[in-house]
């Protein structure tokens, strides 16, 4: 028997190192490979066995976007924003990044319309610009998710002490000396409730979706409260005070928006149920863009609220609210603060657990990470494997590592992955839709994420003022041109993005700009992030694929050619 497992062992090795000597031909093969919408809806799809059942109605997507956002940004970035980047206007902050992804959110309804699968930005852009452009924003998609999932997960741990009437937020975590600092401070709290969730969303996706639901209601409630009570006893002249509305100039107010962008995580996540819902063609589009404009109104007030409680040099980085409540004299409101901030972060955490789950899933159907992370429960209806394997990552993650570690470059994977579908929607639209030549559209692309880099460069400098009017000049030029000279003449869907390519074009430049507003350490981050997980494809992924799609194609037009279908099923075998 040993004898035997010896031999397959070999066996295996040997094929491997077989397939990594064929590298070079299978990627020129499947990097840029695409699958049609109606082999993305019906024939990966299979791949999870069981279907997801359908059961989200239009409330249930617009609770789920809403609980998704609510709580991850107003309670774990307003405060640090407003204390280091923009002072009393980090509501314009809000208002900045809320328009880039609303921008977005077009982009990602229209898509989620055509293609409602599991998959968000994976799947849309695997089905545009290829395998290898799919599975590099899927990995980042995840990434975000895992990163901020324990990040949120551990500010739970912060709300929950104010809550309770503890003031210092570390009380609750246990130090091991000889760790790097940042990473030093046990989070046992954090863990468990990444786990209760995790088996939550194992049972059922209606049960916690109906959780989701009684959870955001209560919380909207909670925010008006807190607007309410921070208007009613705070002052307007701390929005001036010590330093003026905007203490570190525009410049801060932008930075302050690339890093709010991490508050609209978890609207991308209501396209990933697209295979649960009733009716997608009207469902996604009020899901998705009526959750951004609640959750933008919501986070303007929120951040309003907090900078006339207390100037913004005052406002604490940890547990903001309750210590602005504590600090004008409301203790117990600060109590009350925590424990609503805990739940509404529960909401979020909730939401964002369950489009991970579904993201990973269709990767899985892809091939481009093991297939059993594919499976979908028959009994439950939910991708059980990806769910408990991103729940145990999120656990061990949010064990260890401070919220100040992952923010920034969960947002840079964000803004990249809005970046990529803009520009996948004005090729999808322009190339393959309408059948156009690539060129022009790609030309159009190139010049527009030139001139947004030119753009943020000349902001960076500040001598080189003439280049803000010159490559924002560009870009209206260009865009107008290219509107009048390229036709979009594909068939009428039953939701497209209004005014095209305005919008897209404009969610380009915005992602583009954002991005350069972030620290270079983030981009360092992100380049080794980039290189481990290309990495990833060039041994596993593209090898799977090739075996899954190409070797497959193969046999089947192979057996396709056999006219007797016993002697197909020996081949089969074979």
């Amino acid at each position: 028997m040993a004898t035997i497992q010896s031999k397959d062992n070999k066996t295996i090795f040997f094929n491997y190192f077989k397939s990594l000597s064929q590298t070079p031909h299978r990627l020129r093969k499947r990097m840029l490979a695409t699958w049609t919408p109606d082999q993305e809806l019906n024939q990966v799809r299979l791949r999870s066995g069981a279907d997801m059942k359908r059961k989200l109605r239009w409330y249930d997507l617009v609770a789920l976007g809403v609980g998704g956002m609510l709580g991850v940004g107003v309670f774990v970035t307003t405060g640090p924003v407003a204390r280091n980047h923009s002072g009393p206007s980090v509501f314009i902050s809000y208002i900045i990044a809320g328009i880039s992804a609303l921008l977005s959110s077009l982009c990602y309804t229209e898509f989620s319309v055509q293609i409602p699968v599991a998959g968000g930005a994976f799947s849309y852009l695997r089905v545009t610009f290829g395998e290898f452009v799919g599975y590099f924003a899927g990995a980042n998609i995840l990434m975000e998710y895992v990163l901020s999932n324990a990040a949120v997960a551990r500010s739970f741990t912060e709300y929950l002490c104010s809550a309770f009437g503890i003031s210092d937020p570390n009380s609750w975590r246990v130090e091991v000396p000889g760790l790097l600092q940042g990473y030093n401070k046990l989070d046992f709290s954090a863990v468990a409730l990444v786990l209760i969730l995790t088996f939550c969303l194992c049972h059922s996706t209606k049960e916690s979706s109906i959780l989701n639901l009684i959870m955001t209601a209560f919380h909207i409630v909670f925010f008006g409260f807190i607007i309410i009570m921070g208007f009613c006893n705070g002052s307007v002249e701390n929005l001036v005070k010590p330093t003026g509305l905007t203490p570190n100039g525009i410049r801060g107010v932008l930075d302050g928006a690339a890093i709010v962008y991490f508050s609209y995580i978890g609207y991308d996540s209501v396209s990933t149920l697209a295979e649960e819902i009733q009716n997608p063609p009207v469902t996604l589009p009020v899901g998705i863009i009526g959750s951004v404009f609640i959750v933008s109104g919501l986070y303007c007030l929120m951040a309003l609220a907090l900078c006339v409680m207390v100037p913004y040099n005052q406002i604490a980085e940890k547990a903001s609210y309750s210590m602005a409540f504590q600090r004008i004299g409301w203790k117990w409101a600060g109590n009350i603060v925590g424990a609503g901030a805990s739940l509404g972060i529960v909401a979020s955490l909730l939401v964002a657990m369950l489009g991970q789950a579904r993201y990973l899933c269709v990767i899985g159907r892809a091939r481009l990470v093991p297939s059993w992370l594919s499976k979908v429960h028959p009994s439950t209806g939910t991708p059980l494997n990806a769910t408990l394997f991103l729940g145990l990552c999120t656990a061990s993650i949010a064990l260890f590592t401070d919220l100040d570690i992952v923010i920034e470059i969960i947002s840079i994977g964000t803004l990249l992955v809005f970046y990529l579908v803009a520009n996948a929607l004005i090729y999808r639209k322009y190339v393959l839709t309408s059948k156009n030549p690539p060129f022009p559209t790609l030309f159009f692309l190139f010049l527009i994420t030139s001139c947004a880099i030119g753009f943020s460069i000349s902001w960076k400098l500040d001598q080189q003022w003439w280049g803000l009017p010159l490559f924002g000049g560009i870009i209206m030029v260009v865009t107008a041109f290219f509107q009048y000279t390229v036709p979009c003449l594909g068939q009428p869907s039953e939701w497209s993005v209004p005014f095209m390519p305005w919008p897209a074009a404009v969610s380009i430049f915005l992602n583009v700009f954002l991005m350069t507003t972030l620290k270079m350490l983030s981009f360092q981050r992100f380049a080794i992030w980039g290189l481990l997980i290309t990495l990833f494809y060039v041994l596993y992924g593209v090898h799977s694929t090739f075996e899954a799609e190409e070797m497959g194609m193969d046999m089947e037009m192979a057996v396709n050619e056999v006219p007797n279908p016993s002697i197909q099923l020996t081949k089969l075998e074979v």
